[in-house]
């Protein structure tokens, strides 16, 4: 901001002390200081005002070049999705005229099982050597079939 020196400094401090004097001199820098500080908020105040402009013009500018962007995709696909239905219309009335006939399917037929009449196909001697249970058990006779025996 001012480009003061030591020797300046000091030039200024002796020239103020005989034109002020000791008394208010404490004071009178206090308010010289206070005022530097209030000057250096205000200062460092516009710099920030100036840099968010200037971004702020970047950002505009910026977004303006997005837009562009975005209006040139969009009429590229406009394009290309209008060349695509213009194709696709022509493939589909050449292949219409191409078949005339739906193609056939063949023809359900029931398979004519009895499920409920099955009968079972496991003889019993067999269940009786594998152990596969043909009656439920109840909750105190499995306890009483896989309890450990007792040794005397």
């Amino acid at each position: 901001m001012l480009d003061l020196g030591l020797s300046k400094m000091a030039l200024i401090g002796v020239v103020a002390l005989i034109v002020i004097g000791p008394e208010k001199l404490p004071r009178v820098a206090r308010t010289v200081g206070t005022l530097l500080g209030k000057a250096q908020r205000y200062v460092a105040d516009v710099k920030a005002e100036v840099n968010r402009s200037m971004d702020l013009d970047e950002l505009r500018k910026m977004k303006d070049t997005v837009e562009s962007a975005a209006r040139d995709v969009e009429s590229s696909v406009s394009t290309a999705a209008s060349d695509f239905e213009k194709t696709w219309q022509e493939s589909t009335t050449t292949a219409q005229g191409a078949l005339q006939e739906p193609p056939s399917f063949p023809e359900y037929k029931h398979p004519r099982k009895k499920w409920r009449l099955k009968q079972g196909a496991m003889p019993h001697w067999y269940k009786a050597r594998n152990g596969v249970r043909t009656r439920a058990l109840s909750g105190a006779a499995r306890v009483a079939k896989y309890r450990p025996q007792k040794f005397n």
